[in-house]
């Protein structure tokens, strides 16, 4: 594996590329303290190799991992949550309470892919996902503390995304573990230093209303960065903020203009590549448009999903659960 594909900061923390369809689309980050060390999400099983050929560069022993911890349960996140537990014999993995028996058994996480994805496409990707054992899971409820090494991370039950995410608050660098919630930056639309950021709708449990409140308590917190899984690190989080706000409203004013047309997920997909196309431009991007259409193909493919699932919701829905 190449050293280009781990990025680290200060404070002890990595991002390593989990090589998820191409190169810096998904992170794993990695926390060093006093020895000890944490993996928060895992990308797939395909991903595990580069972790632990990472961790041999850094003089870190398998049996040093203490901590898996997954933002979310989606499987470019913890699709790599079994192997890791295989991996590393001392690790105990840490989920959100809703995430907890699909990790213990994950055949409806399995079967929930298989129907997005197709089997074939699954069994590539992704490959077998095993059980892991109970006793080695803690479920992470909101305000859970976790005293990793005497570095006090502190996990958020931050729905929008997904109504089993976490965002990961790490008191040492003062920073969030954002999985998908904070959305999504990839590098290469960077300008000048500064990111882009936009949303994931992705299936099948986009909440608005909670996507924004999550924000709002990521940010009543004043953090320094941001770790997202795509794409690591970013900083100006109260542009960020607005950013996230104004292209959450903005999906959703695009799925509501759309609900009764009759190729409502075309015309979606049409209007939020021209949206992500537009802000690029007015942000003076200078990649070319073959080359964004290439970096975005997918989330957009996934937000209109999300979307189309969203809107054939009933409005109780979501205050049920």
């Amino acid at each position: 594996m190449s050293s280009s594909l781990v990025t680290d900061y200060e404070y002890g923390i990595s991002a390593i590329d989990a090589q998820f369809h191409r190169p810096k689309r998904a992170a794993i980050h990695l926390l060093v303290e006093n020895g000890a060390a944490a993996l928060i999400d895992t990308g797939t099983n395909d991903s595990i190799s580069g972790v632990v050929e990472s961790l041999e560069r850094k003089s870190i022993a398998p049996e040093a991992v203490a901590y898996v911890i997954l933002t979310h349960i989606h499987l470019d996140h913890a699709g790599g949550a079994s192997e890791c537990m295989r991996r590393f014999p001392n690790a105990t993995l840490v989920v959100h309470p809703r995430g907890a028996s699909h990790m213990a058994n994950p055949a409806r996480l399995v079967a929930g892919a298989v129907a997005v994805y197709g089997e074939a496409e699954f069994k590539r990707v992704y490959g077998e996902i095993l059980p892991i054992d109970a006793d080695r899971i803690v479920e992470a409820a909101d305000g859970f503390r976790l005293d990793f090494n005497g570095r006090l991370l502190l996990f958020l039950d931050t729905p929008g995304h997904a109504r089993h995410h976490n965002c990961v608050f790490d008191e040492r660098s003062q920073s969030f573990f954002t999985g998908d919630t904070f959305g999504v930056s990839y590098r290469e639309l960077d300008v000048g230093g500064m990111e882009f950021v936009f949303p994931t709708t992705s299936p099948v449990q986009f909440d608005p209303e909670a996507a924004h409140a999550s924000i709002d308590r990521i940010m009543a917190y004043q953090p320094r960065y941001a770790y997202l899984t795509h794409y690591s690190r970013v900083g100006h989080l109260a542009h960020h903020a607005e950013a996230m706000h104004y292209f959450i409203d903005a999906h959703v004013e695009i799925a509501q203009r759309e609900k009764d047309n009759p190729d409502r997920e075309s015309a979606i997909a049409a209007a939020l590549r021209e949206l992500l196309l537009r802000r690029l431009a007015e942000r003076n991007c200078r990649l070319p448009e073959g080359d964004i259409d290439e970096l975005l193909r997918s989330d957009i493919k996934l937000n209109t999903l999300g979307l189309m699932h969203w809107l054939d919701q009933p409005a109780e829905r979501f205050k049920r659960l």
